[in-house]
């Protein structure tokens, strides 16, 4: 085999395989932070904070295990999880009382929308879907 052969045979694998890292069918390896399709449990302020730097735009969640209203709103936050570019995490305020403080959470579900690591919306109480996904569409860029 020729050194031709042999370079034509190494670019076509390393395509390959990066196509197969990747998942897409397409070129080169891009270094992305991929978005999880489900919620994120925080535990602390760091944990939180390293959400937000991490991803764009991260929609923090603060509820209580005894909230009705924040029952009603699971399916929701994991549906959004599932279906946008956007980060859930959610915040237990009984677990996180000083942090809810920090935010000004004064009501559960109380959620706190950052872009770019700021705090870009504050939503209090039950919210659709489409009233969600609106704001969330709405940060990313």
């Amino acid at each position: 085999m020729s050194d031709d052969e042999l370079n034509e045979i190494r670019q076509k694998k390393l395509e390959q395989m990066e196509t197969k890292i990747r998942g897409d069918g397409h070129g080169a390896v891009e270094e992305v932070e991929s978005v999880p399709s489900e919620p994120i449990y925080v535990n602390g302020a760091e944990e939180l904070a390293d959400a937000i730097s991490t991803y764009d735009v991260v929609l923090a969640d603060f509820y209580a295990d005894w909230c009705g209203p924040c029952k009603m709103l699971e399916p929701t936050i994991e549906k959004l999880a599932a279906d946008t570019d956007a980060t859930m995490v959610k915040v237990d305020v009984d677990a996180n009382q000083q942090l809810a403080a920090q935010y000004h959470v004064r009501g559960v579900p109380t959620m706190v929308l950052f872009a770019d690591g700021e705090v870009a919306e504050q939503i209090v109480g039950v919210r659709g879907y489409d009233d969600l996904k609106g704001l969330i569409d709405a940060h990313l860029e």
